[in-house]
C-alpha cells in the first residue's frame, strides 16, 4: 500500500515557496503521491442564511491542475485529484489539462472525479446541477477515447465531437480514474468503469460494509474487485490518535491500493505546523513498514 497525503489545501495559504516546501518534504520523508481537493468558487453566505456546507467564499483553494503543473516541475510524487467535480466543468478541457499533467509527470498521475454537492459552483460554472451523476459517466468515456485515440468523432447524449484529438496525448493510455462519492449510486458507477475508487469513510462496520457493497457491483459488472485501485484516508482530525495505526492497518487489510493522510481540520495554525506533522507522522504510524 502506498501512503501519500492530502495537500492542506485551506490551511496551507497562497505563499508558493510554502507549496513547494509541503511538497519536497513529503517527497523527501517517503511519502509517494500528494492529493488535491478541488473547488473553483465559494458562495457567499451573507445572503444565504440556512447554509450549511463546509465552504465559503472564505476558504481557499488551490486550482489542482494549475497546482499540479507547479508540482510537477518541482517534485516526482504522483499527482491526484481528490476529486475534480467532473460536470461542473467541460469534458474535453479536462482531458486535455489531464494529459498534459500526465505528461508532465511522466505518466505518475490519477484522476479522481466526482460530481460534488455545491450547487453554487455548477450554477456559477453554467452547468446543470440535476443530472450531473448521469453525464459523468458519458463525460468519462469521452475522456478515454481522448486519450487512446488520434482523432475521436463522437455522438452522445451530451457531447459531439466531428473528428478531434489530444497532443500531446497522455503517457498513460488511458489515465487511471478514480471514482469518489459514497451514496449507493456512486457504488455502482464505481463497480461499473472506475479504475479505482476513494472512500471517505473510516474503516469501521459501516465502512467494511460499503467496501464490500463496491466489491459485488464490481462482479456483477463482469469484472474482478481485486484488479479495482482504493485510495483511503485517515483525517488524523477526525480519527482519536490511538487509532490512526489501526485504521490504516485495517485498509490494507480491506486491499487499499493507496492511502493518503489528511492533516487539514485538526488544529494545526500555520502552513509550518502541517509541514512538522509529516515527520512526526511519518515516525510516529511507521509508514515505512506500509510501503510496497
Amino acid at each position: 500500500m502506498k501512503i501519500g497525503v492530502v495537500f492542506p489545501q485551506v490551511e496551507i495559504g497562497p505563499d508558493p515557496a510554502v507549496v513547494r516546501e509541503y511538497a519536497q518534504t513529503a517527497e523527501g520523508l517517503g511519502y509517494t503521491h500528494i492529493l488535491a481537493y478541488d473547488h473553483v468558487i465559494g458562495a457567499d453566505v451573507s445572503n444565504r442564511p440556512n447554509w450549511r456546507g463546509p465552504y465559503t467564499l472564505d476558504t481557499q483553494f488551490h486550482e489542482p491542475f494549475v497546482l499540479f503543473g507547479y508540482l510537477a516541475g518541482i517534485t516526482n510524487l504522483e499527482l491526484v485529484t481528490g476529486v475534480i467535480i467532473l460536470p461542473q466543468r467541460q469534458t474535453v478541457l479536462v482531458a486535455k489539462q489531464a494529459a498534459e499533467v500526465d505528461v508532465l509527470t511522466g505518466g505518475k498521475f490519477r484522476l479522481g472525479v466526482g460530481v460534488g454537492w455545491n450547487e453554487v459552483e455548477y450554477e456559477a460554472l453554467n452547468e446543470p446541477f440535476r443530472n450531473r451523476g448521469r453525464r459523468e459517466e458519458e463525460q468519462i468515456d469521452v475522456m478515454r477515447m481522448l486519450w487512446t485515440q488520434k482523432s475521436v468523432t463522437f455522438n452522445g447524449k451530451w457531447h459531439s465531437i466531428p473528428g478531434a484529438g489530444l497532443k500531446p496525448m497522455p503517457i498513460q493510455q488511458p489515465i487511471p480514474v478514480y471514482i469518489g462519492g459514497s451514496t449507493d449510486p456512486a457504488f455502482q458507477r464505481i463497480g461499473k468503469m472506475a479504475d479505482g475508487w476513494m472512500p471517505q469513510f473510516r474503516p469501521n462496520a459501516e465502512g467494511e460494509a460499503k467496501v464490500e457493497a463496491v466489491r459485488q457491483y464490481t462482479r456483477e459488472a463482469g469484472r474482478d474487485p481485486d484488479e479495482l485501485g482504493m485510495e483511503a484516508r485517515l483525517s488524523i482530525g477526525m480519527t482519536p490518535r490511538s487509532e490512526w495505526r489501526q485504521d490504516i492497518e485495517r485498509w490494507k487489510e480491506l486491499g487499499a491500493t493507496h492511502l493518503s493522510i489528511n492533516t487539514m481540520t485538526a488544529g494545526l495554525k500555520t502552513p509550518q505546523e502541517h509541514i512538522a506533522m509529516l515527520s512526526q507522522l511519518f515516525e510516529e504510524l511507521g509508514l515505512a513498514d506500509f510501503k510496497e
